[in-house]
């Protein structure tokens, strides 16, 4: 809190380092010239003349790129004076490799890179905790702001019964390509490609499976249940949150008191609901006494019926926009905003279409696979294959379309430190 009041008596420059330079570090990027005591010293990416451009469109001028030292391997930046690293590759196997080497370093790191977050996440979290570093949700992603308000509700006191955000949504979206990614969305190609959006990466946001990969960061940081079968998506508008995000028994949609869910912004006719909260997230909280349910209703909180259950929203998230209070909490206050502490939620396979031997998968926003939110217990009892190993793993015998992918289906190249990780993760369970 009052990162900005302390940010005035901060002497040292702040020194980071960005790994990828796609569409989330651009946003950054612009607003790098407003920000103070921050400098990037590195930039990582396989492409240095693209991140260059990137650069350029998001309003650095020529004097503070040339002083920034772009490099296309991590390994050639860990002995400079960096103070925090930000993994954006999006690429979960990648990104656990990189996370790796970051904390191995002694460097702290903000994890961008959701996907392996929820793949390896807790093997990177408690590396960091044994090399005393700070490893982090990045702030402006909706996982670090709905983890915000679940920090907020029980430090004082609350019990959280939903936390979630929103999101367009539709059933048929779930086998949605990156062919037909547009449509589903609301965008033009053409205004998707002027604003430098991957069909791939936001294909994964129309099928749900980043939802699903944002929702298991959140259970897994916040200890939240998942919902009993997968997010469910219903179209809820943000005056109806605290009557609908409440238990079954209680005269809602939810399975448990304390689980994450995500509401759809469109109704089975695909029509925009009022009062939607597409971009937005949410937490429900319960009164735990009767003078508690008193107060919110003299202070006009918009409750459920019964008068227990209030809601919390926030109507949009800023995305690399608001990545700064990321950096500003480490290099400030030495606090994460979020981080993994549970192995409680996965996202696995389900096959997109029917599936021959020797298919190759590819991935998340693919065409082959999409994900599904489901409890770590039951993705490591039943072997199944979490998508963020499936970029790349090979069909070993046919699946029919919607079964769900089991890793004894599939060959996997395995990358040496994800298996490590995988192998701590499934122990836990086990």
């Amino acid at each position: 809190m009052y990162l900005h009041s302390k940010l005035q008596n901060h002497k040292e420059m702040i020194n980071v380092a960005l790994i990828g330079c796609g569409k989330f570090i651009s946003m950054f990027l612009s607003q790098y010239n407003q920000l103070k005591k921050i400098n990037i010293d590195s930039i990582v990416d396989i492409d240095i003349e693209k991140a260059k451009l990137n650069c350029i469109n998001s309003g650095l001028n020529k004097e503070t790129i040339k002083k920034i030292n772009f490099v296309n391997s991590l390994d050639n930046t860990l002995d400079r004076n960096i103070e925090i690293y930000i993994e954006a590759t999006g690429n979960p196997i990648i990104g656990t490799q990189h996370a790796s080497k970051v904390i191995q370093a002694n460097k702290n790191i903000i994890m961008v890179n959701v996907e392996a977050d929820v793949l390896c996440g807790k093997y990177l979290s408690d590396l960091a905790n044994k090399h005393n570093i700070n490893y982090s949700m990045a702030y402006g992603d909706q996982p670090s702001l709905i983890l915000e308000q679940i920090e907020w509700a029980r430090l004082n006191g609350f019990l959280v019964t939903c936390a979630g955000k929103g999101t367009k949504y539709h059933s048929s979206f779930e086998y949605s390509t990156p062919d037909n990614v547009w449509d589903n969305y609301g965008l033009t190609q053409k205004e998707a490609k002027e604003a430098g959006m991957n069909p791939k990466m936001f294909n994964s946001f129309v099928t749900g499976d980043k939802s699903s990969i944002e929702m298991a960061a959140v259970a897994n940081a916040s200890g939240l249940k998942c919902p009993s079968n997968g997010l469910t998506y219903p179209s809820v508008g943000v005056l109806d949150i605290a009557n609908k995000l409440i238990p079954k028994d209680k005269g809602g949609l939810i399975d448990y008191e304390g689980q994450v869910e995500v509401i759809s912004s469109i109704d089975e006719n695909k029509k925009q609901i009022p009062n939607d909260l597409r971009w937005g997230v949410y937490i429900v909280i319960k009164a735990q006494n009767n003078y508690t349910k008193k107060c919110f209703k003299e202070y006009g909180m918009i409750t459920d019926k019964s008068g227990n259950y209030s809601s919390i929203w926030r109507p949009y998230h800023y995305i690399g926009l608001e990545l700064a209070q990321s950096i500003y909490s480490i290099s400030l206050d030495k606090k994460s905003t979020g981080a993994t502490k549970f192995f409680n939620a996965e996202v696995i396979a389900v096959a997109k279409k029917n599936l021959n031997i020797g298919d190759i998968l590819d991935g998340e926003g693919g065409f082959a696979a999409r994900g599904k939110l489901i409890s770590s217990k039951d993705s490591v009892d039943n072997n199944f294959l979490p998508l963020g190993l499936s970029d790349g793993a090979t069909i070993k015998k046919e699946i029919k379309k919607d079964n769900f992918i089991k890793i004894s289906d599939v060959n996997i190249n395995w990358n040496p430190e994800v298996l490590k990780a995988r192998n701590y993760q499934t122990n836990l369970i086990k």
